[in-house]
C-alpha cells in the first residue's frame, strides 16, 4: 500500500470514528426528539432542530482531521500518543452525553458530562497544538459549540426543574 493510500485511508478512519460516535448518540435522540424533547421548555437561544445534524457533522470531520494530523506526525512520539489518548477520552464523554440527556433524561448528570467534556477538549486541543498547531486550532469550533451546548443543557435543566 502506498504512503498516499495509507494516509487517505487513515484520514477516512479518523473522520469515521467521531462520526460513528455521534451516530451512536443518535440512537438515544431519535425517539426522544419528536416526543419528549419537543414538549420541554427550552431557552430562547435554542436553534431549530435541523441545525444540530449539519453542525455536528462538520465538527466531527474537523475533530477527525485534527486527530489525523497529529497521528501523521508519528505514533512513536509520546506527545502524539498522549494527544490521541485525550482525544479518545473526550470522544467517549461526547458519545455518552446523548444517552444521559435524552435516554436517562438526567439534565444535571448531562451537564456534569459536558463540564468534563469541555475540560477534555481543552486538554486535547492544547496537546494537539503542541504537536501540530493546526490540529489544536481545528478543535476550537468544537469547544465553542460544546460551550453553547452546555448553556442549552443548563437552560433546559433550569426551565424544566419542576
Amino acid at each position: 500500500m502506498s504512503e498516499k493510500t495509507r494516509n487517505a485511508l487513515a484520514l477516512f478512519v479518523a473522520i469515521a470514528v467521531p462520526l460513528g460516535a455521534g451516530g451512536l448518540g443518535t440512537l438515544a435522540t431519535a425517539k426522544a426528539i419528536p416526543t419528549w424533547y419537543r414538549g420541554l421548555r427550552k431557552p430562547s437561544w435554542t436553534p431549530p432542530q435541523w441545525v444540530f445534524g449539519p453542525v455536528w457533522t462538520v465538527l466531527y470531520a474537523m475533530m477527525g482531521t485534527a486527530a489525523w494530523l497529529v497521528w501523521k506526525t508519528g505514533w512513536e512520539k509520546p506527545a502524539v500518543r498522549t494527544g490521541i489518548g485525550l482525544f479518545a477520552g473526550q470522544l467517549a464523554l461526547n458519545a455518552i452525553w446523548s444517552p444521559i440527556f435524552f435516554g436517562k433524561r438526567a439534565f444535571g448528570l448531562a451537564l456534569a458530562d459536558l463540564s468534563l467534556l469541555w475540560s477534555m477538549i481543552v486538554a486535547t486541543a492544547v496537546q494537539f497544538y503542541q504537536v501540530r498547531p493546526l490540529a489544536g486550532i481545528l478543535m476550537f469550533p468544537y469547544l465553542l459549540w460544546v460551550s453553547y451546548a452546555a448553556s442549552l443543557n443548563a437552560g433546559v435543566w433550569w426551565m424544566n426543574r419542576d
